[in-house]
């Protein structure tokens, strides 16, 4: 469902991200992890066609998001790290809105609405404005903006950053839910946002690809804190006595 082969990213001469190579089969939900300035979002960038790559090849359900970033747009769902919500409209008429934008027509974009405000669990709040909302309730908001046209991949950037621990754990549900009936990668630097959420874990740092692994091999979450801490290069400190 998402092939990426050889993704190479530079910003002059800095360094985005280099030689990123992964597949992901469809209904699954990766995790991206990697810490802050890794690159992640400069690739998540690139699979939803908001920038062109330096060099390399991507493709979503079979398209290249180069060559035929339309059809691209059309495969997949985004929510940003800060999602584009408009204050002053309700959650009901921004969802339609998006309905538009996304080419559905009048049927389909209210089908398409009601099946979001279920699913994202909105009913309480679709009749209010948006900029009187919560933070937890704005990025279910802009989770339900994303899912609108019901697309067949997902892309995720930070998706519970600044959440509380409660919102952190609904958002968490909400998004594991989804797996199977989408493909899902998930960009974050929280490890247990990967482990109790993701099928499987690719670390970057520094732009590059330093681990593919499926979860299941990991027999705790210490594990992957420790392999996750080693990958990029910090080492324990030795207890002081």
């Amino acid at each position: 469902m998402i092939e990426v082969e050889h993704l190479t990213k530079y910003y002059g001469e800095i360094r985005g991200v280099e030689d990123l190579s992964f597949k992901i089969g469809k209904g699954e939900i990766v995790g991206f992890l990697g810490p802050n300035g890794s690159g992640k979002t400069t690739t998540m960038r690139i699979l939803v066609c908001y920038m062109p790559a330096t060099r390399g090849q991507v493709k979503i359900a079979g398209f290249d998001v180069e060559k035929d970033s339309m059809a691209v747009r059309k495969k997949i769902g985004y929510l940003p790290e800060h999602p584009p919500l408009y204050n002053d409209m309700t959650v009901r008429s921004y969802l339609g809105f998006v309905g538009r934008l996304r080419g559905l027509g009048k049927r389909e974009t209210g089908q398409g609405l009601e099946r979001v405000v279920e699913v994202c669990a909105l009913s309480e709040v679709v009749d209010r404005l948006i900029g009187q909302l919560s933070k937890g309730f704005r990025q279910r908001v802009g989770l339900a903006q994303a899912l609108i046209h019901n697309p067949e991949v997902l892309v995720l950037d930070e998706p519970t950053i600044g959440l509380d621990p409660k919102q952190n754990a609904d958002i968490r549900s909400l998004i594991k839910g989804l797996a199977g009936e989408h493909t899902i990668i998930l960009s974050t630097h929280i490890l247990p946002e990967v482990t109790l959420t993701c099928q499987r874990v690719i670390i970057i740092h520094q732009g590059r690809m330093v681990a593919d692994s499926r979860l299941e091999d990991l027999t705790r979450e210490q594990d992957l804190e420790q392999a996750f801490l080693k990958l990029i290069g910090f080492e324990q400190e030795e207890k002081r006595t």
